[in-house]
């Protein structure tokens, strides 16, 4: 029997609550999950590539058997080849996260067609969550209790006192 490989792709720059509610339904569903952590070069992220992989390392430490911490740049399909992945995981919050979702599945389908992508809907209570939103309201003094693990709360702190 095959095993399955999904990815799940994202900057998780912070990891959320959110992110946490898909890697562990993904674990449910697939013999591996790689939580493959973006380097944008183009992006000025919060935390370097190498706290987002260390903080999320940590959180997902023996939580979850089957998931793996890693990071990619690049094409997302030559990763997930590199990987033998057959399924790429995309949570889904509102319409307007479908459109653009939807358009880049077609697109990794038209580059590689034996890779699927599979839409998870956002549990109801982070709907309305994404990383841009926590670093937005984190920076101007509000609370993120509850919007992402104790640890990334922490590390959060941290940063901003260093500022």
């Amino acid at each position: 029997m095959r095993k399955t490989t999904a990815i799940y792709p994202g900057s998780f720059d912070p990891l959320t609550n959110g992110h946490l509610d898909i890697i562990e339904r993904s674990a449910k569903l697939f013999d591996e999950v790689i939580v493959a952590i973006l380097v944008n070069l183009d992006k000025e992220p919060l935390f370097t590539v190498e706290e987002r992989v260390s903080m999320t390392r940590a959180i997902l430490n023996h939580r979850f058997p089957n998931v793996r911490v890693d990071i990619f740049d690049g094409l997302l399909v030559e990763y997930a080849i590199k990987q033998q992945a057959q399924v790429i995981v995309r949570g889904i919050r509102a319409v307007s996260d479908y459109e653009y979702e939807l358009q880049m599945a077609l697109m990794n389908r038209r580059l590689e067609s034996r890779l699927e992508t599979v839409f998870m809907m956002a549990a109801e209570a982070y709907s309305y969550l994404s990383s841009r939103l926590v670093r937005e309201v984190f920076k101007l003094g509000g609370s993120v209790d509850g919007l992402v693990p104790a640890l990334v709360e922490e590390k959060l702190k941290e940063k901003i006192q260093k500022k």
